[in-house]
């Protein structure tokens, strides 16, 4: 059954039937497919998409935290080409808006990735700049404004397609990090990726992760990442911004709309609960009906900050 949506939003143009969306990274079609139909979510943002398939990092990859968990996929996926010729079609046939999320280790590798998605049936393109369990640059690229705004300058003129840029916590101001991305000519912004964390067993002595560290998500991130949301909206206060980070609840994603996103996307939660992203979604539009004044201004695209 079509779900018949009161609350809608507005990201860089793009129309969403609701304000909630999937992660990258925490959502592939095979499985969460089984659980929901993926034409029912706001938008669908896929696993980082490289110019050449990527093996990832050596496991183990992930490990539970007391609030969360820490991950050292790093970004493994068969590459753009056979993104462009399996995933994409499959969702954009299932009625999917889809966000396709855009990795690579060098400004050569983004372009690349970029080029062949020009003209695709993606709905916008998420630059991830901000993995901080890719060893070759990702972690940099997004951390320097004036690298990310060299890389963004690049990609802008390729494609017609809006661009959000997703942007590292792990930095000491994130806002000339975003400015930098918005005077470059990025559409809109996600934040926020994962914090750079580790655990150690204490058996061995050893990290349990095969790359050492890895990103830290769920709930205990989710302060800081509606922080982050909230710095970002004071400083650039017309940029769309998808808020990322602990949202394992409606209540969740209400404070991130609050703090000034437009819309948001639920990831972690989704591993513990595959059907979480449309649960929340379900939830948020029953929320927002005493929310009146927020609700009109998400489905004008605008925000409430």
């Amino acid at each position: 059954m079509v779900t018949e949506w009161k609350h809608s939003t507005v990201v860089a143009g793009v129309p969403w039937k609701n304000p909630v969306g999937t992660a990258s990274g925490t959502f592939n079609l095979e499985a969460c497919g089984r659980f929901f139909d993926v034409s029912e979510m706001g938008a669908i943002s896929t696993k980082g998409v490289s110019p050449v398939p990527w093996d990832g990092n050596p496991t183990p990859r992930t490990v539970e935290s007391p609030s969360g968990m820490v991950n050292a996929v790093g970004l493994q996926n068969p590459g753009v080409d056979h993104y462009l010729v399996d995933e994409l079609p499959k969702l954009k046939a299932l009625g999917a808006l889809v966000v396709t999320n855009v990795a690579g280790h060098s400004d050569d590798d983004y372009a690349q990735v970029v080029e062949k998605l020009a003209d695709s049936s993606a709905d916008m393109l998420e630059i991830n700049v901000s993995c901080p369990n890719v060893s070759h640059g990702g972690l940099s690229v997004g951390s320097d404004p004036l690298v990310l705004g060299h890389l963004i300058e690049r990609l802008r003129p390729m494609t017609d397609k809006p661009m959000v840029v997703k942007l590292t916590p792990n930095v000491t101001d994130i806002v000339p990090i975003a400015r930098a991305a918005v005077d470059a000519g990025a559409d809109a912004l996600s934040l926020i990726n994962t914090l750079v964390g580790m655990s150690i067993d204490i058996e061995t002595g050893k990290p349990f992760l095969g790359n050492v560290t890895g990103g830290v998500s769920g709930p205990a991130i989710k302060p800081i990442a509606v922080a982050m949301v909230w710095k970002t909206r004071q400083a650039l206060p017309d940029i769309p911004i998808i808020g990322i980070g602990g949202i394992m609840s409606a209540e969740d994603a209400l404070e991130h709309l609050y703090a000034g996103a437009n819309a948001v996307e639920v990831g972690a939660a989704a591993l513990v609960d595959p059907l979480a992203p449309l649960r929340i979604a379900h939830d948020l539009d029953i929320l927002l009906d005493s929310r009146p004044q927020l609700a009109e201004k998400l489905r004008k695209g605008q925000t409430w900050r």
